[in-house]
């Protein structure tokens, strides 16, 4: 029994340590975002490598907890959830370093992010992945509810920036190549609040017992 506590300390460890990874490839990428910092961009892309290392790992190590322990109730919750949060955690890893990259092409001039919603949607996605991480870290089922609301939010920034970009290549056909970038890295910053979300209610899932996946009404219980 205490070999299987310490199994599972081992296995929420390794997950945190990921999720502190992918917090500061996000918050990198914003700032490559912001500045083009070509340095900034290559410590990004060196999180990447750290990252997949610790999927890789902490995926056997739920695996064997699994097959050696037969574990039952909330620890079986607890390690299903933490494997498809390591999944979620890893694509994450992936969609910064895709910001960083996107953010520093030199084949045209500097992206002009202050006259789109980007930099909002970044802070909102940035905390989005901050009160998704502490929802698993404290097993805090309401940090975990904060993140399903946010996400309609980041929703409605990405489209009315789609159409503005769209609106504005179809304008001037000379700000086509920025225009696309910007909305890679929006579709990017969505996407990777749709993995918070997933890790939220992975979290209820382990937390609660409850699978909100496909209907969101049911976070309190209800249906």
């Amino acid at each position: 029994m205490l070999q299987m506590i310490d199994r599972l300390g081992q296995l929420r460890g390794k997950v945190l340590t990921m999720a502190n990874l992918v917090e500061k490839a996000l918050d990198g990428s914003v700032r490559v975002l912001a500045c083009q910092d070509e340095l900034e961009a290559r410590r990004v892309l060196d999180y990447e490598d750290a990252i997949n290392t610790l999927e890789v790992e902490t995926d056997q190590l739920a695996t064997e907890l699994l097959a050696l322990n037969q574990p039952v109730a909330k620890d079986l919750r607890f390690i299903t959830a933490a494997i498809k949060i390591n999944s979620d955690l890893e694509r994450m890893g992936d969609l910064a370093v895709n910001i960083a990259r996107s953010s520093i092409r030199g084949d045209h001039r500097p992206m002009d992010i202050d006259t789109t919603e980007i930099p909002e949607m970044a802070r909102r996605v940035q905390a989005m992945v901050r009160d998704a991480v502490q929802s698993f870290e404290s097993s805090d089922d309401e940090r975990a509810k904060r993140v399903l609301v946010s996400d309609d939010g980041v929703d409605e920034i990405k489209n009315r920036m789609f159409a503005q970009l769209v609106h504005g290549i179809e304008a001037d056909a000379t700000v086509a190549s920025v225009n696309v970038d910007l909305i890679f890295v929006a579709h990017s910053l969505e996407r990777i609040a749709d993995h918070a979300t997933n890790i939220a209610e992975d979290v209820l899932f382990f937390v609660k017992g409850l699978d909100v996946r496909h209907h969101r009404t049911s976070i309190d219980g209800k249906s």
